[in-house]
């Protein structure tokens, strides 16, 4: 398969798991506030909600984007091979640096949700966002690990390509 192809469709295909993702999160807050409704739950349910239509904002933008980003990087490889090097790999750099701080803030916010549910023993609604901050931080930070490493050989195909040039 071609690289571009695979990279993107790869990328789109990981954004329709984060919707999915996303939803099921959705619904979960959804059911935990309206059916279990302890304070708990309650806590558990609000980063279940905020990180859930992050995800699903995120994952709607890519699939929506990326089969215009084959188009344009096919483009370019057939008519504009130079704008590889000057367009699509530092745009790729970026991507990739932005992945280095998204690491971070995912693993911060596992640390956070961790240090919220064993230092508000007293406050259960505290407790219920530690976890649910650490459920739903350490899957983004899962689903990107996979993201990362796609756009690394996405990356390295790149450089190879114009390398050729």
């Amino acid at each position: 398969m071609n690289p571009v192809v695979k990279y993107f469709t790869g990328e789109k295909a990981e954004s329709y798991l984060f919707i999915g993702m996303g939803l099921v999160a959705l619904v979960m807050a959804v059911y935990f506030v309206v059916v279990l409704k302890t304070s708990f739950w309650k806590g558990v349910a609000i980063p279940f909600a905020l990180v859930a239509c992050l995800e699903f904002v995120v994952g709607y933008t890519i699939v929506t984007r990326s089969p215009k980003d084959i188009l344009r990087v096919e483009k370019f490889i057939q008519t504009e091979p130079q704008k590889i090097a000057s367009d699509e790999v530092p745009r790729m750099t970026k991507v990739m640096s932005n992945f280095v701080v998204f690491r971070y803030v995912e693993i911060a916010l596992i640390i956070l949700g961790i240090g919220l549910m064993y230092s508000s023993m007293q406050d259960i609604l505290w407790r219920g966002i530690g976890l649910g901050l650490f459920i739903q931080a350490g899957i983004v930070l899962c689903l990107d690990f996979f993201a990362e490493r796609r756009g690394n050989i996405y990356l390295e195909y790149l450089k190879e390509f114009t390398d050729r040039l």
